[in-house]
């Protein structure tokens, strides 16, 4: 058995790898490499960056966010998010991006990992999970990325954080929310009872 076969029974489908991750297995690592993108074995997704494709009844399947993420980050702490989830907040956005939002606390700026497009953020701040408060908190703090008329969607979020949890929003606005954010809400917000 050669080397390249020897690095091939390390692979698993589904699995996303750094060109680190992979270097135990060979001593030419970068020459297996370009040779398992050439044959079809892996897929490039970005510089240092491989993955085994899974198979379906309908062909190869790209990796899953979470892991494509994971694997760049070299990080579990992270929480992707998209300005499309604010659409399910029924405040007037209707817009559709093509870009996803991972906030993390090691990377900064927009990279293509997959042929998708992601806009990595430091925080030092972000929730495990998307809760309705979050999205209408970060909707605030991204305000000025919309498409939309903001003034109008301002009014509409307002009117949204009536019909939620005061004291759920209170928490998500102190823990997330930009000074300009609280001082869009936190007036609003004071006014109601707990």
């Amino acid at each position: 058995m050669n080397k390249l076969q020897e690095l091939k029974k390390h692979l698993t489908r589904g699995k996303v790898y750094r060109r680190a991750d992979l270097s135990m297995w060979s001593t030419s690592v970068d020459r297996h490499l370009d040779e398992l993108v050439k044959d079809g074995t892996l897929q490039k997704l970005s510089q240092g960056l491989y993955y085994f494709p899974n198979l379906s009844v309908f062909g190869e399947t790209p990796p899953e966010e979470e892991v494509l993420v994971r694997s760049f980050l070299k990080d579990n702490r992270f929480l992707v998010t998209s300005l499309n989830a604010y659409n399910t907040l029924g405040v007037g956005t209707t817009q559709l991006y093509n870009q996803k939002t991972v906030y993390n606390h090691k990377r900064h700026g927009d990279f293509k990992l997959g042929g998708k497009t992601f806009s990595f953020r430091v925080k030092p701040h972000f929730p495990n999970k998307v809760s309705q408060e979050f999205l209408l908190v970060d909707l605030l703090n991204n305000i000025d990325q919309l498409a939309e008329d903001s003034k109008e969607v301002v009014l509409k979020v307002l009117s949204k954080a009536k019909t939620m949890d005061n004291k759920k929003l209170k928490k998500t606005l102190q823990e997330y929310g930009s000074i300009k954010t609280k001082k869009t809400l936190e007036p609003f917000l004071t006014g109601q009872n707990v």
